[in-house]
Order: structure tokens, then C-alpha cells, then sequence
């Protein structure tokens, strides 16, 4: 009977079901309801629920984060429940009869129609925006949420023209015009606007490639770039959007100190060197108030920031359409300004302020009577005699003028030789637009600090030491077209405004473009035309006035402005603020937003803030770090340090851009189709040069606070993956890189190990030999591929969720090793099978694996099973079919860990055959890592009779030269000797027991008894190795392997006998006829095979050679013979590499892949 799914909705409060907030983002416009879910066995859909339908009400906190299981068919199936579905969704709805193919998939497939209908109530939230939602909705009812309403004009035009219009235009753009000149200014000009409008085109392009939520450019350049990039200029636009506040309230303090209340000043200097550290003094306190009291409105509500914005922007509009309303106005009325000149040099009104006179002298009417000793000075007409009795007597009087540049009111008094030659004049400070001033300030005028300000058109060589007593203007610091670049950028910064404001936004894909463009567009209209504004009617020497003093401390963009220089002065002061209230509100939110996505664990605690998420605690970072640039105090030192932080977030929003493109990223589909790749390179290049051009140690440094924050996110931060650009262009790299890698093999010069590691798993998918992956890491200084594999026995239908496992645990194994690898996991039915599919295809390309390291099966004599060590030498013959490098470490438990360094000792190599000379590469490569550094080299050959030892070792030497490897080198003859007893009861043995094993088809427990037989008989022998890994896994085979320690040392040569072993036999009752076959009643009468025999007698004189050279060496390298032709001889295999390495600790036998890796030529 078919199963049914029955939702009742009563009225509540969502936050009473948790999970739905996380399962649906439509619950935040929606009215929620509580959830009853049911299940019945009937058809008819108004049959109520009976007791014995097993119905399951969730109600309150009772109800689960997720869906409930249904038993419908006897199969345990989930259901998808989607709770935007308002009316009643029975088993006929849910799985449609049309859709009956995919129904068991409906749990982790929805229909299109579900997903639809949660797409379609997708809502825009802030990053952390739901959170705080839910902390208000605690105890009252939530309000619906309204729907964003604003447009391209309010919600983006405005903003970006608010946040772009500042301070720099007011207080700096007629300094930087009259320095420049109006050619150089348009170029600075045209230069930064460019930068803005490719950067513009290029947010507007990532912008409109899906949707962005609050967070502006963060969100963008970290999605696009990846958490890295993402922090790193994050925390580059916070800092500038920081000093951006810093600067806009020093640029207000200026306005206020120098233009509305100069009286307000605290510190007040006596001496004109004093003057500008007064000022400095009282930028910090003024501002330091200044930012306590923004901080305090900013702390108080957003609300009130925001309110006042209109209110700034219409100064801002205002100011400028006075500036323009003057210029035209000054083309028939210029205004009255003059400037007084000292023949070329401009004087400083604010020192004349006592008699507002500009000359040297004055002719004041003569008092009655008039003395006669006085009268030289009385002149009664223009040609000195008398011809008009009837007008009053005048007398010349000295100006403050005179007083200052001859320190006396005499006429007669020895003057400043300047001011003897030159006269004093007057001439317009803003002649206006039709005066033709434009041709003196098209060219440039650069001072350096302390110069005085001259007029183009009378230079003058100025003398080297000016009195600065005397009343001249002159030039605050050294100026340079660089400079000009990094003061005037800022002003051209706040294209961010409109990103910033995605979530308010009706259509934000459309709004954003066309809002930044238009906006940039306006701006660099604006600038422009006042650059040739300003150079077409103020005077010169007036624009690089900067403070206004030639013109009686008014500010110099005012002194054009119509009706009053008061409009602009109070505009721009409005401005300014409002704009340093914007910085101040905006920087804590870019913080929090940065330290909610959790890439930066130190900054965790500025995520944090008030119940309504403003961010407190990113608000006192920030008003600290604003501080900082405040206690600089000075506007001109500011503004490049904010340019370097907003240059290099520009430069980012290029680069994410141009590789968005050049990947041809499938998701990368902006529906702003007027962007290319060459445009955001240009503009990348561009902020870079800028950067470099307006101040390179500010550049080095912002980059250099970039780089360390880069890494830090990258070696401590949290793993986040967002699809973005850079891990797509790992993929294109390595793409291109493996395709260039596939076009031949690796010259011998450009050889590395890429290792395969095979690890093995127990029963409770723990790694039984993690010092492999140890020895792996150490052998890592070629910087080669790893990969770290294993194999699971089992159908991977079955096993799937077993291998997801084992491959965590590797993973694990790896990042507590500090290896970089891969991890590989196989599912196959015999594990023999498992590491030759395995080792046929890891890797890809060229990066294939060329060396695989294994471990030696523990006690492989032991073992009941003989598929331990027949694994074993098929992965030997599989490798060998492959062509690979094949390493062995034998006794893996007693190699040193990464944290037990050697400090002394020798790496002994045993080159008995040429394999393409891994044998030396294997040691310099240990030598790298800090566990093997300090231990020395030693090469040891083995010399035949026939062969000169003498000669072999000049030549070993000369060839290790050639190798620029450092070690010692032995030849060590063997003598050509009579196979001994030893060796021939050896190879008798190992062939009893080989073929024993063989021809038995015993049970178990006889299995057992005969392997002890062996056992014994092995124990009498000394066979086991000193140190050995038979000796960690002797649990099933009894006690009869534990001998004394003085036995170890001592080996026993016997005879072996067939009385012997009856004797043997029957102390282990094994009965000699009736359970074993025929043929092994004589098995002890049979002869060793000639060919075994001399293969044992090899084991044994180089191991007793290698024993007696390397005993104390800190690890043996070792050529590993190849397995025999014939799979019969397996076992006499094993036990001749068991012979060949018993009594040394550390063992590596090596097994070269057959090409050459290693080379004498550079």
C-alpha cells in the first residue's frame, strides 16, 4: 500500500523549528508555520491518521533538523520535504507518476519545480545578516522583510559620487595644478581616472557573473581569487578605507584651523620655523576629537550616518557648482583678490595683516604746523615745487612691509638687498577666464621644501639662504610628478560604493554598471574640467599657494567660487566630515565581514559586536588604527599610504577579472558583456605602475603586509573553497604543464623519485607501518610527486564508504608527517590484484610514479597464510614488468622518526650491480633531509679474483668525483671458497621445509605443528635476524623462537641428520606415517639443487662480508636481486633475501627501475 506524506500547518514562529532557517532561505519573507509530518497506509487522502498508522507529530523543539525517515516499502527512504509548499503534498504529488524512473533518487535529486520555487524566494542577505536577524526576532514577532526597492540613481549613482568627491578636490587640486601645470595635471588626472574606470569595467563584469551579497569588493576578490587572495586584500582595502577616514578628518581640521576659526588654534608659534610643528600639534589633538566623536556617532547608530548623507552630498554638489558658477562669472567680473609681489616673489598677506598694506611706503597727510626741519620729506606736487598752496601737506611713512625686511620703521635703515631692487606690486589673484593666464600655467613649476614662490614670467635665480623671517610664501615640501600622484589618487577612489550596497538594490546586475560608469564618467568630467578651469583663471603663483596665505588665508579654490569663498569653505568642511563618517562606518563592516568568513583565526573576535550586529569591536580597530594616521597629522603624508591599500585592491579586481576570462571558467557568464581580459590587464598594469610611481617603498611595504597575510592564511587559515579563479588556474597550469610533460620522458638530469607509497591497514583501518610514510618524507628533497596508496579487500559497490575511510586516515597520516601527496585508494577482490591495478595507474602524464616503496611482510616464516610474502614478490615481478624503482626498507620500526636526528655515524651503500645508479642518488637525497645530514657516506664494491681492487677503487673515486658526491669508497675482494657445510644444510633446509609446506595437506592444527618443527629446527640455526621483524610477530607460532641473548651472536654449523629429526619428530608427536603422504617419509634423503645451493653460498659470504664492514653503519643500501623466472622458487627467494640481510638493523635493499638517474655531465 502506498505511503504518504501529510503536512499540517499551524501558526508559530519559525524560530521554533530548528534547522528550517538553514534548509529554506525563504523563511525570512515568508510567514512560517509549525510542521506536522505523518505517514500513513492509506490511499484515500481524508481518512484521518489511526493510532496503528504509527503517525509522528513533530511539534517545538522536538522537531528534527531533518527530514524524517519513511517506511513505506520496508526500505528506509528520506524524504525531501520542501516547506515552501504551502497546500497538502501527497505520495501521487511527491513522486509523480511521470517521474516514477527517478523516485528513489527524489531524496538527493528534487524536482525542478522544487527547486524553482526556492530559487525564486531567494533573499539577499549580509554575510552574518541571518544571525542577526534571528538575535532580534528573540521574543518579538518578526516583520516581514520588504523587498529592495532602490534604483540605478539613489541606491549607485549618488553613493559613488559621494564617496568619490572629497577632500582632495578642495584642498589640494589647485596646489597639484599650479605645480603641475595644466598639461601634467590633466595626465595625473586622465591616468587615475583611467585605473578607476578598467577597475570599474572589471567589477562590473564580476558584479554581474551571479549574485553578490553585501561586502562589495571583499566578497568579490575572495570568491573570485580564493580566501588567500581574499583575506590579504580584504584586510588592504579595511586598512585603506581606514586611512581614508584619517585622511577626509584631518582635510576637515585643516578646513576648520586654516579657513573657518584660525583662532581655535591651541599651540601658536612665536618663530615662522615653528609654524608648521604648531600646526602639526594641533591637526593631532583637533583630530584625535575629531575621531572620538565619529566614533562615538558611528557606536550610537548607523541610522543618524546615513540620514546626514544627503545632507553632505548636497554640500558636495553645491561647492562644485559655486566652483564652476565663478569661473564663468570671473570671465566678465573677475573677483578681488589681490596678490602683493616683491618684484617676482609673492608675499604672504597674513604678515601684513597690521596695516593691510602692500608697499613700502605710505603717504599719509602731514599734521599742522609743520616744522621746518621736516619738511624734506613734504612733497607739494607731482614735480616737487609748489603750484598748489591749497592742497594739505602729505609725509611718507614706512609699512609693516618695510618693518620686516629692514627691522627698523626708518627710512633711512639698511634693508634686505631684494627688497632695495625690486618693487613691491599688486596684481589679480583670479584675472579671471578670459585673461589669457591659461598659457603661464600649462607648464610645470616643482619645488623643493623651503623654495619661494615666483611667478613663471620673471624667474630669478633664487638666492641659497632666504631669511624665513621675512614675509615670502614658501613651499612646504619637495615636489615631484610622483608625489602628485600618490596625493591626488584618493580623490578618484569610491567606485566601491554601489558593490557595497548590493542588498539594497532592485536589480543589482543592472544597477551596478551602469550606476560605477556613469558615476566615474561624471567625476572625471568634473576633475578635468577644473584642472583647465583653475589653469584658465586663477594666477599661478596663487595655485601653488597651498594654504591660501597670498590671498589672505582664504582657501584658494574658494577665492573663485560665486557668490562667497564661504560656500565652499563650509561645503567642503560638511563634506569632508560626512565623508570621514561613510570611511568610519564602512571599514568595521568590511572587518566583521572578513572575520565572520573565518579565513584569519586571529580576528575571530571582530565578527563579534552588539545584538543588532554592529560591529563594536571592529569599531574601537578601527578608530585605533585611524588614530595612527591621524598622530601622522599630515594630509600629504596620508594620502599615498591609503592610495598603496586602495591601488592594490584595484589591482586584484583586475587580476580576478582577466583570469576569469583567460580561464574560460564554465561558471564565469557576467550578463556585463562590455569587459576584456586586455582591459583589466591594462588596468592591472596600471595600478601597479601607480603603486611603484606615487611612492615605491610605500608599494614594497603594502605589498610585503599583503605577502605575510597571504601566507599566514595559507599555512593557518581555515580551508575554504569557493570556485575561485586561482584554483582555476592551478587546473589550467597543471593542465599545461602535464601536456608538456607527456611530450617525452624525463631527461636524466630532470630525474626525481615520484614515489608510491603501498601502506597497509588493519582491522580497524589504522596504518600498520607509518614510519614508511616517515622514510618517504625523508626521501622528499627531490620534490617529486607522492602518492600514498592502499587496498582494500572487497566489491567497491559494498566497500565504498570502507575506502572513503582508509583514505581519511591516510590524509591524516600525511598532514602528521608533513607530506604533500595524493592519496589512492583501491577496492579490489585479492589485494594482489589491488596493487598491480595500482601500480599500472596512479598518477597522469608525465607525473606517473617511477619508484614504489614497500614494506618487508612480517615474519613471513610464521605466517600460516603464504599470501603475506607471495604479495610480496609479485608487486617485486610487477614492478620490475613496469620498469620501476623499487624500495624495501627492511626493519622499518627501528628507522629514525623526523623528530630523532642522527648525529653521527655512516650511510654504508653496497653497489654489487649498476641499476642506473639509484644507489647514489638514494643516500645524497637522505643527506638533505636534517635526520640523515650529519651522517657521512660510504661506498662499498665488491671485487672478484680476476678483477684489479686497486684500480677499481682510482676509478670509483674518479667517477664519485664526477659526481660531485662526497664519500668514502672501499673495495672489498672476495676469495673464491668451497661452498661450506653451512650453507649447503642451509639450502638442505630451507628446501625441506619449502617443499614440506608444498606437498602437505594438512588441518590446521597439524600445520601449525609442523611449521614449529621447522621453527625449531630454525632456532638451532641462528636463522632468525638480529633485530628482524619476525621478532614483533611471533603471537601464533608458541614460544620456541625465544632464545637468550647470548645465543644471538653465536652461529651453529651442524650437520643436519635424518635420526635428528625423528628425534625432533617425535618430541613434537607429530605421527610419521599416518597422516602424511607417501613421498614425505623420505623427504629428508632428498639433495639440495645445485643452482640453490650456490645462490646460498652468495647470501652468505656477502652477508658475512656486509655484517662484518657495516655492523655499526646507520643504514645499509643494498642491490635486491630480481624474484626467479619460475614462481616455485618464491619461497627459496624469501629466504635467500632473509640470508642476505640477517644481523644488520637498518636495511634498504634497492631495486633500480633500469634507466639511468643519475649523471656525470651538467
Amino acid at each position: 500500500m502506498a505511503s504518504s506524506v501529510r503536512f499540517t500547518v499551524t501558526p508559530t514562529k519559525a524560530e521554533d523549528v530548528p534547522g528550517l532557517s538553514d534548509t529554506s532561505p525563504d523563511l525570512s519573507s515568508r510567514s512560517s508555520g509549525r510542521v506536522r509530518f505523518g505517514s500513513r497506509e492509506s490511499v484515500n487522502r481524508s481518512e484521518p491518521p489511526s493510532e496503528a498508522s504509527g503517525a509522528l507529530t513533530t511539534t517545538g523543539v522536538d522537531t528534527p533538523d531533518r527530514s524524517h525517515t519513511e517506511h513505506g516499502d520496508g526500505n528506509a527512504k528520506i524524504s525531501s520535504v520542501y516547506i515552501n509548499n504551502s497546500h497538502a503534498v501527497d505520495d501521487d504529488d511527491f513522486y509523480d507518476r511521470n517521474l516514477a524512473l527517478f523516485e528513489e533518487e527524489m531524496d538527493t535529486r528534487p524536482k525542478v519545480s522544487s527547486l524553482l520555487s526556492r530559487l525564486a524566494n531567494y533573499t539577499n542577505l549580509t554575510q552574518g545578516a541571518r544571525e542577526h536577524e534571528e538575535a532580534e526576532s528573540i521574543g518579538e514577532k518578526r516583520k516581514p522583510s520588504k523587498s529592495p526597492q532602490m534604483g540605478t540613481f539613489m541606491g549607485v549613482y549618488l553613493p559613488c559620487l559621494q564617496n568619490i568627491f572629497g577632500v582632495i578636490l578642495f584642498l589640494r587640486l589647485t596646489w597639484v595644478v599650479g605645480t603641475a601645470g595644466i598639461l601634467q595635471a590633466l595626465c595625473i588626472v586622465f591616468i587615475c581616472c583611467c585605473c578607476t574606470m578598467l577597475t570599474a569595467i572589471s567589477m562590473s563584469a564580476i558584479a554581474t557573473n551571479g549574485v553578490v551579497p553585501a561586502g562589495g569588493s571583499y566578497f568579490m576578490i575572495s570568491r573570485s581569487l580564493g580566501p588567500e587572495f581574499g583575506g590579504a586584500v580584504g584586510l588592504c582595502f579595511y586598512l585603506g578605507t581606514t586611512f581614508a577616514g584619517s585622511m577626509y578628518i584631518l582635510g576637515a581640521i585643516e578646513i576648520l584651523l586654516m579657513y573657518m576659526a584660525p583662532g581655535a588654534a591651541i599651540f601658536v608659534s612665536k618663530q615662522p620655523e615653528g609654524e608648521a610643528a604648531a600646526m602639526l600639534n594641533n591637526m593631532r589633538i583637533y583630530g584625535s576629537i575629531f575621531l572620538l566623536l565619529m566614533s562615538l556617532l558611528v557606536f550610537v547608530g548607523v541610522k543618524y550616518v546615513n540620514k546626514l548623507a544627503s545632507v553632505f552630498l548636497a554640500c558636495v554638489i553645491i561647492s562644485i557648482l559655486s566652483i564652476y558658477t565663478g569661473a564663468l562669472v570671473s570671465a566678465f567680473k573677475p573677483p578681488t583678490f589681490p596678490v602683493c609681489m616683491l618684484g617676482n616673489r609673492i608675499l604672504s598677506r597674513h604678515e601684513l595683516s597690521g596695516d593691510n598694506q602692500c608697499s613700502k611706503t605710505v603717504s599719509v597727510p602731514q599734521d599742522p604746523p609743520v616744522p621746518e626741519e621736516a619738511s624734506i620729506n613734504v612733497t607739494s606736487g607731482f614735480n616737487g615745487t609748489d603750484t598748489s598752496p591749497a592742497l594739505p601737506a602729505t609725509v611718507e611713512k614706512t609699512t609693516i612691509l618695510w618693518m620686516r625686511f629692514c627691522n627698523s620703521s626708518e627710512l633711512n635703515a639698511v634693508c634686505d638687498d631684494y627688497f632695495a631692487h625690486n618693487n613691491v606690486t599688486e596684481i589679480k589673484g583670479i584675472p579671471g577666464l578670459a585673461s589669457g593666464v591659461i598659457t603661464e600655467n600649462i607648464w610645470s613649476s616643482y619645488l623643493s621644501k623651503g623654495d619661494l614662490l615666483e611667478r613663471h614670467s620673471k624667474p630669478t635665480a633664487t638666492p641659497i639662504h632666504v631669511n624665513h623671517n621675512y614675509p615670502y610664501v614658501f613651499a612646504d615640501i619637495t615636489t615631484s610628478f610622483t608625489l602628485l600622484v600618490g596625493i591626488f589618487f584618493p580623490s578618484v577612489t569610491g567606485i566601491m560604493a554601489g558593490s557595497n550596497r548590493s542588498g539594497d538594490l532592485k536589480d543589482a546586475q543592472r544597477s551596478i554598471p551602469i550606476g560605477t560608469i556613469l558615476a566615474i564618467l561624471t567625476t572625471s568630467l568634473v576633475y578635468l574640467s577644473s584642472v583647465v578651469l583653475f589653469g584658465a583663471c586663477v594666477e599661478g603663483v596663487v595655485l601653488r599657494d597651498k594654504f591660501g596665505d597670498s590671498v589672505n588665508g582664504n582657501l584658494v579654490v574658494g577665492t573663485l567660487s560665486w557668490p562667497s569663498p564661504w560656500v565652499i569653505v563650509i561645503g567642503s568642511f560638511f563634506s569632508t566630515c560626512g565623508a570621514g563618517l561613510q570611511s568610519l562606518t564602512g571599514a568595521p563592516r568590511l572587518l566583521q565581514a572578513i572575520a565572520k568568513d573565518n579565513i584569519i583565526p586571529f580576528l575571530r573576535v571582530f565578527g563579534h559586536g552588539k545584538a543588532n550586529g554592529e560591529p563594536t569591536w571592529a569599531l574601537l580597530l578601527t578608530a585605533f588604527i585611524a588614530e595612527l594616521g591621524i598622530l601622522i597629522a599630515s594630509l600629504d603624508l596620508v594620502a599615498p599610504i591609503l592610495s598603496m591599500f586602495f591601488l592594490m585592491c584595484y589591482l586584484f579586481v583586475n587580476l580576478a577579472c582577466a583570469l576569469q576570462t583567460l580561464l574560460r571558467t564554465p561558471n564565469w557568464r557576467p550578463r556585463f558583456s562590455y569587459y576584456h581580459w586586455a582591459l583589466s590587464f591594462l588596468g592591472m598594469i596600471i595600478c601597479l605602475a601607480l603603486m611603484f610611481i606615487s611612492s615605491w617603498y610605500y608599494a614594497i611595504v603594502a605589498m610585503a603586509i599583503a605577502g605575510m597575510i597571504y601566507k599566514y592564511i595559507e599555512y593557518h587559515g581555515a580551508e575554504k573553497e569557493w570556485g575561485d579563479g586561482i584554483r582555476g588556474l592551478s587546473l589550467s597550469a597543471a593542465r599545461y604543464a602535464l601536456l608538456r610533460l607527456e611530450e617525452g620522458p624525463p631527461h636524466t638530469k630532470n630525474w626525481r623519485p615520484q614515489v608510491l607509497v603501498l601502506l597497509k591497514l588493519d582491522e580497524d583501518a589504522h596504518v600498520k607501518s607509518p614510519r614508511l610514510l616517515t622514510f618517504a618524507s625523508q626521501l622528499k628533497a627531490g620534490k617529486g610527486l607522492t602518492i600514498v596508496g592502499t587496498v582494500i579487500s572487497g566489491n567497491f559497490l559494498h566497500s565504498y564508504g570502507e575506502s572513503l575511510a582508509a583514505e581519511q586516515t591516510l590524509k591524516h597520516l600525511m598532514e602528521k608527517e608533513r607530506v604533500k601527496g595524493f592519496v589512492q585508494c583501491i577496492v579490489a577482490q585479492k589485494p594482489r590484484e589491488g596493487i598491480s591495478h595500482m601500480i599500472q595507474s596512479s598518477g597522469l602524464g608525465g607525473m606517473r610514479p617511477n619508484t614504489v616503496v614497500m614494506g618487508w611482510p612480517h615474519a613471513w616464516r610464521q605466517s600460516e597464510d603464504p599470501q603475506s610474502w607471495k604479495t610480496f614478490i609479485n608487486t617485486v615481478r610487477v614492478t620490475t614488468a613496469a620498469h620501476l624503482a623499487l624500495l624495501v626498507p627492511k626493519n622499518i620500526s627501528l628507522f629514525p622518526t623526523n623528530s630523532e636526528p642522527c648525529t653521527d655515524g655512516y650511510i654504508d651503500v653496497w653497489w654489487i650491480v649498476h641499476d642506473g645508479g639509484m644507489l647514489m642518488l638514494l643516500p645524497f637525497l637522505l643527506r638533505q633531509h636534517k635526520v640523515w645530514r650529519k651522517c657521512g657516506m660510504r661506498i662499498f664494491t665488491v671485487a672478484q679474483m680476476e678483477d684489479n681492487s686497486i684500480q677499481m677503487k682510482k676509478d670509483l673515486t674518479t667517477f664519485l668525483y664526477h659526481l660531485r658526491i662526497e664519500a668514502e669508497v672501499e673495495v672489498v675482494e672476495m676469495h673464491d671458497s668451497d661452498i661450506s657445510a653451512y650453507t649447503y644444510e642451509r639450502t638442505l633446509m630451507m628446501e625441506q621445509r619449502s617443499q614440506m609446506l608444498r606437498q602437505m595437506r594438512l588441518s590446521k592444527s597439524d600445520r601449525e605443528k609442523e611449521a614449529q618443527l621447522v621453527k625449531d629446527r630454525n632456532s638451532m640455526l641462528r636463522l632468525t635476524s638480529i633485530g628482524s621483524d619476525d621478532d614483533d610477530d611471533t603471537d601464533g607460532v608458541g614460544g620456541g623462537d625465544k632464545v637468550g641473548s647470548a645465543a644471538e651472536h653465536r652461529r651453529v654449523h651442524m650437520t643436519w641428520t635424518k635420526d635428528k629429526a625423528l628425534e625432533l619428530r617425535a618430541q613434537a608427536h607429530i605421527p610419521s606415517g599416518c597422516s602424511t603422504p607417501e613421498g614425505f617419509r623420505d623427504m629428508l634423503s632428498i639433495r639440495p639443487d645445485h643452482s640453490n645451493v650456490r645462490r646460498m653460498h652468495t647470501a652468505v659470504k656477502l652477508n658475512e662480508v656486509i655484517v662484518n664492514k657495516s655492523h655499526d653503519a646507520r643504514l645499509v643500501l643494498l642491490n635486491m636481486p630480481g624474484p626467479p623466472r619460475n614462481a616455485e622458487g618464491d619461497e627459496n627467494y624469501m629466504e635467500f633475501l632473509e640470508v642476505l640481510t640477517e644481523g644488520l638493523e637498518r636495511v634498504l635493499l634497492v631495486r633500480g627501475g633500469g634507466s639511468e638517474v643519475i649523471t656525470i655531465y651538467s
